[in-house]
């Protein structure tokens, strides 16, 4: 492998260890169950989210989030259920004593320390308090469990954590003699959202136009091959890269190389994840998302604008460049520019995703699976990878890789920005269902290997393979979102389900239809030669004048060329050296 080669793996690699997270929603885990924190009677609840909503005053105000504990009453789900109670400050204010204050069915606020959280709870339900809200000294939550050997656990009162942010906004509300109430409950998720059907049409259909476009332009490049190799008369030209350039084929080195370099960058993520990398994320998305949106709209207008399209200009660094690049790019630029501004505003997501659609869809036009061997090595690989970072991972850095890097937890901010991803329309929790590009980027590879075997092979769409790839690749990703909500919103490797259906779908048929020599080594259909390699007794009818010999070599074997026509038809004829000396 040389180095312009290495250089491009490890680039390919960056991009894909980038873009590869598991399937998630961002809202958080609404229930979530800890085997550190063993159950027993009287505190034996799950830990849930809990919406907290304030009125000062008799008017809605703020809204915060905070955490059930392990005892006292489950909060109820429904908003309708959950009664508006008057809201005070505890005094003392860790509430580790009986209140003084003179509670009747109020919520009382306390701080956390100095004591046990029940010890807090008995002494709040000892004062007629309906609820406990619990400061915590951090901007995090922390889980309230039970200590092994406590007995008083007799707690009939709901107790919740926020965080410390939120204690602050609500002592200003209280000590500015305003009269403040809260309500307390914890919705549940629904069990399938709107967005999750959008965001597998998208994927899907992400898909289905990357593999045409690469079928399209493998067919264009086919066709100019057998042009250049039938209509050469003097020379033969060497065709073994026509309409390869730009393009990268993977080998099996590359996508075992993979898996290290990915890893290594998904580390780096992991550990230089704050404000500032983030930032620079940002930047290289905007200049990929800028090249990919440019790439396709050229490819688009090249159609309407002909004339532009094949007029270039040569720019300094750049070489030769075409009119239509040079008119799109200022609005690809502005774009990526306007996004990476405004990128925090509710409806952002339209344009990430709109800059992700085209990072992906270039990259699948460039980036070319060349047989099934690669491919299998390939998804093989990712497979172990998806699975690793998201769960065995837990066990090495005692929380998700993959799942931290793509929400973003250590960087304060909504993640990386190489996801797709939609709101959560109707859960109540808000958030976001994202998918990585990693997901739809390597089984894409696959998928488009197939349609261009397909349109190489002539074969119909329901002989071919790229139908029931595309099938296989939509069960997968749509069992993964399946997983994903019997998981309780927990993030899923996509690719543990996408892997199984869309290989398994593809080396089951070939080895059915007697296809998979093919497509495990060439990936390619054995096509007839558009030259006539000539009999011996054809060749004596031959004479001086219809002959133009080149030699040339090619796997030890040397021919000559000989132009016939033949019935108006003029075509070449390759004829090996040892025939030549007849004639």
């Amino acid at each position: 492998m040389d180095l312009q080669s290495l250089c491009k793996v490890i680039l390919v690699s960056a991009l894909i260890s980038l873009v590869c997270h598991p399937c998630s929603v961002t809202a958080g885990d609404i229930v979530h169950d800890d085997d550190s924190a063993p159950k027993k009677p009287g505190c034996e609840n799950d830990f849930v989210l809990v919406k907290v909503q304030t009125w000062v005053n008799g008017i809605e105000d703020a809204e915060f989030v905070g955490v059930g504990a392990r005892f006292g009453t489950a909060i109820v789900s429904k908003e309708k259920n959950a009664n508006q109670r008057r809201l005070v400050l505890s005094d003392p204010r860790d509430c580790c004593s009986h209140p003084k204050n003179k509670l009747d069915n109020d919520v009382i606020m306390v701080d956390r320390g100095h004591c046990k959280f029940t010890t807090k709870a008995n002494n709040a339900q000892a004062a007629n308090a309906s609820a406990l809200l619990i400061i915590n000294n951090q901007k995090e939550l922390y889980k309230m469990v039970c200590d092994p050997d406590e007995t008083d656990l007799d707690i009939h009162i709901p107790t919740v954590m926020l965080p410390q942010d939120a204690g602050v906004s609500l002592e200003k509300m209280l000590t500015s003699n305003s009269s403040v109430s809260v309500q307390l409950y914890s919705p549940k998720r629904p069990l399938v959202d709107i967005a999750e059907v959008f965001l597998w049409l998208m994927a899907v259909g992400t898909i289905l136009c990357a593999s045409y476009w690469s079928a399209w332009s493998a067919r264009e490049a086919a066709i100019e091959h057998d042009k250049l190799l039938k209509d050469a008369l003097d020379e033969i030209p060497d065709t073994r890269h026509v309409g390869s350039g730009g393009l990268l084929n993977i080998n099996t080195r590359s996508a075992v190389l993979f898996v290290v370099f990915a890893s290594c960058f998904l580390i780096m993520l992991y550990k230089l994840m704050a404000y500032w990398f983030v930032e620079l994320l940002v930047v290289l998305f905007c200049i990929g998302g800028v090249e990919g949106l440019q790439t396709c709209l050229v490819a688009l207008l090249s159609r309407w604008f002909k004339r532009i399209a094949e007029s270039y200009v040569k720019i300094p660094l750049f070489g030769a460049v075409s009119y239509l690049t040079l008119a799109v790019s200022p609005f690809c630029i502005a774009f990526a520019v306007v996004w990476a501004v405004y990128r925090n505003v509710s409806f952002a997501w339209i344009g990430q995703d709109i800059l992700g659609i085209a990072l992906i869809i270039t990259v699948l036009q460039i980036v070319h699976v060349p047989n099934l061997k690669v491919g299998t090595v390939l998804l093989s690989c990712a497979f172990l990878y998806d699975i690793f970072w998201v769960f065995v991972s837990k066990k090495l850095f005692h929380e998700s890789v993959m799942i931290v890097v793509a929400r973003g937890d250590k960087s304060g901010q909504d993640g990386i920005p190489m996801l797709l991803k939609i709101p959560r329309m109707f859960d109540p929790w808000g958030g976001y269902s994202i998918i990585g590009f990693g997901d739809i980027l390597l089984p894409g590879l696959l998928v488009a290997f197939s349609l261009r075997y397909d349109w190489l092979a002539n074969k119909s769409l329901r002989a071919g393979y790229f139908v029931w790839a595309m099938i296989a690749y939509g069960l997968g990703l749509l069992v993964t979102y399946v997983a994903l909500n019997l998981m309780d919103g927990h993030g899923q490797p996509a690719l543990l389900y996408i892997v199984p259906f869309t290989l398994g779908t593809f080396l089951t048929l070939g080895r059915k239809r007697g296809d998979l020599r093919i497509l495990w080594t060439s990936g390619e259909p054995e096509r007839p030669c558009p030259h006539i390699l000539l009999e011996h007794q054809t060749i004596e009818e031959l004479n001086d004048e219809n002959i133009s010999i080149v030699e040339f070599e090619e796997n030890k074997l040397y021919f000559v060329v000989a132009n016939i026509s033949n019935e108006n038809e003029s075509y070449i004829a390759l004829l090996k050296r040892e025939h030549m000396f007849e004639l």
